[in-house]
C-alpha cells in the first residue's frame, strides 16, 4: 500500500464500507460518542425511539455543560432525564459542573487512533489527540451508539504544514484565525484539516485542542493531528499514559490540498463581527472601547489559557468599565488554577467567576451590554448568539483579551511591554495534573430495569411522514449565503430549556431571520401540507443541532432548495426527511421569490431514480417557470429519506 497520511490511516482502520475516494460515501465503525445536553436530549429521545437496550460503542458520555442556568424546573427536569437515559443506555454521565464536553473528553477518555462523533461540532477538538472525531447531528450520534457506522461523504484532506515557533504574545488562537483569515468560512467544506511539520514541537495537547476545536469554523468535516510525544506527555499528565500510541503520517505521504504557516511569522489575530471569517490583525482595530472579556470555553479551555490571563493581570485591576468574565473548563482545571496560583491572581483583578461549562458561548447568561464591543475566546460570533441584539462579538485569544481587560479597549498584547513593562511571561505546565472524576458516574452492569425520568417539559418524539410523491406549497423563506443555525433555531437562556420539547421550541424556529415564520408555517402545513424554503451558498453553516431541521419538519417543510449545503446541515435534513434540492443552474436561485408557489409531481420515483427534480415555480400573478433540480444523496439516504428518516429506518431494521 502506498505511503498514507494519518487521516487515511484513521479511516482504513476503521472502514466498514465504501472506498476512499472523496466525495463517494463510506461507512466508518464508530468507537466513542460525546452528548452534551442541549442536543443530547434529542438523541436520547431518539434511542428511546429506536428501542435501543445498551450503547455498542467502547465509549459513549452524556455530558452537562450548555443547559446549567436553572432559572426555573425545565433544566433540571432535563439533568435527571439525562442521567436516567445514561443509566438506562449505558452512558457515562458527566453531571452538572464537572465541566465542558470536548475537554473533559480530551483529558478522560480520548485515546489515539480511536474514531468518534459528537452532537456537537466541536467534537472535532479530539482530532488533537490523533483521533478521528467529527460533529454531526444527533440521529447520527444515535445510529453509531446502536451500533450502525457513521456515514459521511469521503473528504479530501488538507495538509498544513506548520514551521518555525509562535512568537511572543502569539499563541494557538492566533494560528486557527489565520486559517479562517487565509479560508473563511467555507474554506474547509469538503475536507479534513491535517496539521504536520516541525512547529508541531513547540504546541501542546491543548494548543491543538484550540486549533482542533474552531476548525468546525472553517466548515471543514474534521481537524487531525499525529499522536507523538507532546501526545504523549499530555495523557501522562492526566495519568493516561498506557492509552498512548504513536501515529503519524509515513514519509511521501499526499494530500489533496496545502498550506503551510510559518508560525514565526504570526501576529495577534482578531475576528470582528459577525463572522469567525473576518479575521484582521489586532493592531488594525486597537484602540475601540469596550465593555467585557470573557475568556474559556471549549475553544480555549487549557490551564495554560487561564494562567496567562492570571500572569497579565496579576498585581493589576481590571479596567473600571470592563466585566472580565472566566468561564473555567471543569472542576478539576480550578483546582489546577487554584494549585498554580492562577485562581487567586484573576480574583485578585477583579475577575467575574462562573460555572464550568459553556455558558456565554451558547448566549446562557454574560450577555454584554447594548451597543458595546465584548472580546471572547469563544469559537463564534454569529450575530445575536450573544444573547443580546446587534452585539459586537470579537473572538481573539486569551492574551488580547486579558492585555485589553486591563486598559479598557482592544489592545495588542504586545504593547503590554511598553504599557505595563511586562515581559511575556512562559508557561511550565505541571507533569501530573490534579485530577477530579467526582462527579463522572460510570454507566451501570445491569440497565434493564432503569426507567426514564421525564418532567413535564420533555416531550417524546413524533412519528415522521414518509416522503410525499406530490405537493403544492408556498416558499416562506428565501435567504442568502453562509445562514448558520443560530439563524435558524437560536441559542440562548430563553431557547435551550425547550431543546427536549420539540413544539416549544418550534416557535423559534427561523425568528432571528423573520419572526413572522411560526404563524406563517402553521397556516400553510394546514392549508397546503407544508412549505419550502430557498437558499444560497453554505446553507445551516455552524451548530450540529439537529433542532434546525426537525422544528422546521414539524411546522411541515418538506424541502431545502439551496446552491449549497453545511455538512451536518445536509445530513440532519436527510436524518428528518427533510428533501435536500440543490440548483442545477445557480442562476435560478434568482427565479424565486418569496411567497412563490411551488409545485412538485412524480417526487418519489424522481428522488429513487437520481432523475432530474422538476421544480415548477407560480407566481402571484399565475405566471409559472420550470427550473431543474438535484440531489446528492447516497443510495442509503435515499432509502432513508423515503421512509422519512433514520428512525422509521432503523425501526424497520430491529422488526
Amino acid at each position: 500500500m502506498s505511503a498514507l497520511n494519518v487521516t487515511q490511516k484513521l479511516i482504513n482502520d476503521h472502514l466498514i464500507e465504501g472506498e476512499l475516494i472523496p466525495g463517494k460515501e463510506i461507512g466508518i465503525k464508530i468507537d466513542q460518542a460525546l452528548l452534551q445536553d442541549a442536543t443530547g436530549t434529542l438523541v436520547q429521545l431518539e434511542l428511546e425511539a429506536m428501542g435501543l437496550d445498551r450503547a455498542k460503542t467502547e465509549v459513549a458520555v452524556q455530558y452537562v455543560d450548555h443547559n446549567l442556568l436553572q432559572t426555573d424546573f425545565k433544566n433540571a427536569d432535563d439533568h435527571l432525564f439525562l442521567k436516567s437515559a445514561a443509566q438506562r443506555f449505558g452512558l457515562w454521565f458527566s453531571r452538572p459542573g464537572n465541566g465542558v464536553s470536548h475537554p473533559v473528553h480530551m483529558e478522560r477518555f480520548g485515546k489515539p487512533g480511536k474514531t468518534l462523533v459528537g452532537s456537537d461540532s466541536h467534537s472535532c477538538a479530539a482530532g488533537s489527540l490523533g483521533m478521528l472525531a467529527i460533529g454531526t447531528g444527533g440521529l447520527d450520534v444515535a445510529a453509531a451508539i446502536a451500533g450502525e457506522p457513521y456515514y459521511v461523504k469521503m473528504p479530501q484532506v488538507m495538509g498544513v504544514k506548520l514551521t518555525g515557533k509562535l512568537p511572543a504574545w502569539v499563541s494557538a488562537k492566533d494560528v486557527i484565525l489565520e486559517m479562517l483569515r487565509r479560508h473563511d468560512v467555507k474554506g474547509g467544506v469538503g475536507k479534513i484539516i491535517e496539521y504536520y511539520g516541525d512547529g508541531l514541537q513547540y504546541l501542546s495537547a491543548m494548543d491543538r485542542h484550540v486549533i482542533a476545536n474552531m476548525g468546525a469554523e472553517l466548515g471543514a468535516t474534521t481537524t487531525v493531528f499525529p499522536s507523538d510525544e507532546e501526545t504523549k506527555r499530555f495523557l501522562k499528565s492526566q495519568t493516561r499514559e498506557e492509552d498512548w500510541i504513536e501515529l503519524k503520517a509515513d514519509e511521501g505521504c499526499e494530500y489533496d490540498f496545502h498550506d503551510e504557516i510559518v508560525l514565526d511569522e504570526l501576529v495577534p489575530l482578531i475576528a470582528l463581527p459577525t463572522s469567525p471569517g473576518n479575521v484582521v490583525p489586532v493592531s488594525e482595530v486597537a484602540g475601540k472601547k469596550i465593555s467585557q472579556c470573557v475568556i474559556g470555553s471549549s475553544a480555549n479551555p487549557g490551564l495554560r489559557d487561564f494562567w496567562i490571563a492570571g500572569e497579565i493581570v496579576k498585581g493589576n485591576a481590571v479596567h473600571p468599565e470592563v466585566s472580565l468574565d472566566i468561564n473555567p473548563t471543569s472542576r478539576q482545571i480550578i483546582q489546577n488554577m487554584i494549585d498554580i496560583k492562577t485562581f487567586g491572581n484573576l480574583i485578585t483583578a477583579g475577575a467575574r467567576y462562573h460555572q464550568s461549562g459553556c455558558m456565554g458561548c451558547i448566549g446562557m447568561g454574560q450577555a454584554p451590554a447594548s451597543g458595546t464591543i465584548s472580546l471572547r475566546t469563544m469559537p463564534r460570533n454569529f450575530p445575536d448568539r450573544s444573547g443580546t441584539k446587534d452585539d459586537q462579538v470579537h473572538l481573539c485569544s486569551p492574551e488580547t483579551a486579558a492585555a485589553s481587560a486591563l486598559t479598557g479597549k482592544i489592545t495588542d498584547p504586545r504593547d503590554l511591554e511598553k504599557l505595563y513593562h511586562m515581559k511575556y511571561p512562559e508557561y511550565v505546565d505541571p507533569e501530573i495534573h490534579i485530577i477530579n472524576t467526582e462527579m463522572l458516574v460510570a454507566p451501570p452492569e445491569d440497565n434493564e430495569n432503569v426507567e426514564l425520568q421525564k418532567g413535564p417539559n420533555i416531550k417524546s418524539l413524533p412519528h415522521i411522514e414518509e416522503l410525499k410523491d406530490k405537493a403544492e406549497v408556498p416558499v416562506l423563506l428565501k435567504m442568502g449565503d453562509n445562514v448558520s443555525t443560530d439563524e435558524i433555531l437560536k441559542a440562548g437562556a430563553e431557547v435551550l430549556p425547550f431543546r427536549s420539547n420539540l413544539p416549544e421550541i418550534s416557535k423559534y424556529a427561523f425568528t432571528v431571520i423573520d419572526e413572522t415564520y411560526y404563524d406563517r408555517a402553521l397556516k400553510t402545513k394546514d392549508e397546503f401540507g407544508g412549505h419550502i424554503v430557498v437558499a444560497a451558498e453554505n446553507y445551516a453553516q455552524g451548530s450540529s443541532r439537529e433542532h434546525a431541521a426537525i422544528a422546521p419538519k414539524y411546522l411541515g417543510q418538506i424541502a431545502v432548495i439551496a446552491k449549497s449545503y453545511a455538512r451536518i446541515a445536509w445530513q440532519n435534513l436527510v436524518n428528518f426527511g427533510i428533501l435536500p434540492l440543490e440548483f442545477e443552474n445557480l442562476d435560478d436561485y434568482d427565479k424565486f421569490e418569496q411567497n412563490d408557489t411551488i409545485k412538485f409531481k412524480n417526487l418519489r420515483s424522481s428522488v429513487k431514480n437520481r432523475e432530474t427534480i422538476k421544480v415548477e415555480i407560480i407566481k402571484e400573478n399565475g405566471d409559472s417557470i420550470e427550473i431543474p433540480t438535484k440531489h446528492t444523496m447516497s443510495d442509503r439516504q435515499i432509502r432513508v429519506l423515503l421512509k422519512g428518516g433514520i428512525i422509521n429506518d432503523f425501526k424497520e431494521k430491529l422488526n
